[in-house]
């Protein structure tokens, strides 16, 4: 049996965490893991490798010991998973063959090693699109929100958001009740969420997918939710800007993000009347209108063309 991904979820989860050794962070796994390919070595042999052997690999006695302490978690790890897993929630890493596969190709080792996730992972793998906006859309948003939704379900995408109230929960729940499927990265509270009856139904009849990078009981922080952003845009084969303020505010710090590493194409309303949508199609979005017929293929068409990096361990 492969224990990589058993070994990956004790160094990076931050279930059971104390002060004294905090688990690895993604940019953290990346180096322990790029050290153990370079020495012909995967996850699964770290339990078995004496101080010495780690030596060998350039790591510290004193991250030798956080080793040590993270690895001994197991039992009461999986234990704690179990509460979890009762109510719907399981793990994937990125040694798992179902991770989702559009987040290693485009954001390669910066890929979290983990995901909590409810629902069936292989919704990960259809072609979506990401809506991003304001929290307090009025109705204009919103009726734009479901008109670009609609547009798109008919032309065979999902939808990707982050599960905000809003846009981001419009653009999700109109694609559910038009027959299709929505991918929701949260950045805080799955183990909430998965409480409520209509989302536990959704994700039973497979309308929905939940994934978060962070615990499950996990509060809001503004730097997960960042994070969080740019697993949407990862995951998009484009983006719909619906409502954005100007240089504030996550829509435009994940927005100006995008655009700039390329991540994939935005596509922005061109409402005259918000600043930071037209200031957001200056530094490069593309505007559309209520009629935009949702063709993303000419924008992303160079970028299929480019060599896919995938995660260690694949």
């Amino acid at each position: 049996m492969n224990r990589n991904p058993e070994i990956i979820f004790m160094l990076c989860s931050h279930l059971l965490t104390d002060a004294g050794y905090k688990p690895y962070e993604p940019s953290e796994w990346s180096r322990l893991a790029e050290s153990l390919v370079q020495a012909d070595l995967q996850p699964c042999d770290l339990p078995e490798m004496s101080d010495s052997d780690l030596r060998n690999l350039d790591i510290t006695d004193e991250e030798i010991n956080r080793l040590h302490h993270l690895l001994d978690r197991g039992g009461r790890l999986a234990f704690e998973m179990e509460k979890y897993e009762s109510m719907g929630i399981s793990v994937v890493t990125r040694a798992d063959s179902a991770y989702p596969k559009m987040l290693k190709a485009k954001l390669g080792k910066s890929c979290p090693p983990l995901f909590y996730y409810a629902g069936n992972l292989k919704l990960a793998e259809q072609k979506c699109i990401g809506f991003a906006g304001s929290r307090n859309a009025d109705e204009n948003d919103s009726r734009f929100t479901e008109k670009i939704t609609s547009t798109i379900n008919s032309l065979g995408y999902a939808v990707v958001s982050g599960g905000a109230k809003g846009v981001d929960t419009i653009s999700a729940e109109t694609s559910m009740q038009n027959g299709s499927q929505a991918i929701v990265y949260l950045a805080d509270s799955m183990a909430k969420r998965i409480r409520n009856r209509q989302t536990i139904s959704a994700v039973q009849n497979g309308k929905i997918l939940l994934l978060s990078a962070v615990k499950p009981d996990m509060g809001f922080t503004a730097a997960t939710a960042m994070m969080r952003n740019r697993y949407i845009y990862a995951q998009s084969v484009g983006t719909v800007i619906v409502r954005s303020d100007y240089k504030k505010g996550g829509t435009w710090n994940g927005a100006v993000d995008c655009i700039k590493h390329k991540v994939s194409p935005v596509f922005c309303w061109n409402n005259t009347e918000y600043k930071g949508n037209q200031e957001l199609i200056k530094l490069g979005a593309m505007p559309i209108d209520e009629n935009w017929n949702g063709d993303v293929s000419s924008y992303h068409a160079q970028e299929d063309d480019e060599p896919v990096q995938m995660t260690l361990f694949d």
